[in-house]
């Protein structure tokens, strides 16, 4: 099993070849080892991604079938099901990489805005949603409520990736225990929909 710091780097190298039009031969023949995955699993590294459908994480990372164990959700925010699907990764498959994966232009960050902005009524789970991404907001529309639209949004997406990504480092004891003991690393990126790259930009510093 890779390594926190080998699996980021895998990712770091399948997206420059995503964005320079290229697949790697292994990912294009991963679909042709089906039957060797039929007992067993070894994703080097857990992607907890928003289901934007404009954000395909194991296309834009340039992985293969069994490479890449996904968690979807929109926001890509973090609650009890994500954190005991880590947990369950974690455990089961020795992964040691967790990457919290935003995207530019996100429809539930923005949703969240304008809720906050102009209230309007939502169904409850839509409104679980809100409510989760809500806190990175306001934290941002307390330090300068005069920023545009635009770049609120900007500051928003992230401020609630690095949100998810400490709820993550900080919301479970086994997660925890992983962390300071066995080399887990979670760490936040944004996906930009424009160049199809991968900034990470929270929590990598300690890789070095």
């Amino acid at each position: 099993m890779k390594s926190a710091k080998e699996a980021l780097s895998a990712l770091q190298e399948g997206n420059q070849r995503f964005v320079s039009g290229v697949r790697s031969l292994q990912t294009e023949l991963s679909q042709l080892n089906r039957q060797d995955l039929v007992e067993a699993q070894h994703p080097f590294a857990v992607i907890i991604g928003c289901s934007d459908s404009r954000v395909p994480v194991e296309i834009i990372f340039d992985q293969g079938v069994g490479d890449l164990f996904v968690i979807r959700v929109a926001g890509n925010i973090v609650a009890p099901s994500q954190i005991g699907s880590v947990e369950f990764a974690a455990e089961q498959f020795g992964t040691r990489l967790v990457v919290v994966l935003g995207h530019t232009h996100c429809g539930a960050v923005r949703a969240t805005l304008n809720h906050l902005q102009q209230p309007a009524k939502h169904s409850e789970n839509i409104g679980s949603i809100v409510k989760r991404i809500r806190p990175a907001v306001e934290g941002i529309l307390a330090v300068d409520p005069q920023l545009s639209n635009e770049a609120l949004a900007q500051q928003a997406i992230r401020a609630n990736v690095r949100m998810s990504a400490q709820t993550l480092r900080q919301g479970s004891e086994i997660l925890e225990k992983l962390i300071q003991h066995d080399g887990m690393l979670v760490v936040g990126a944004e996906y930009s929909l424009d160049t199809g790259k991968v900034d990470f930009f929270d929590g990598i510093s300690v890789t070095g």
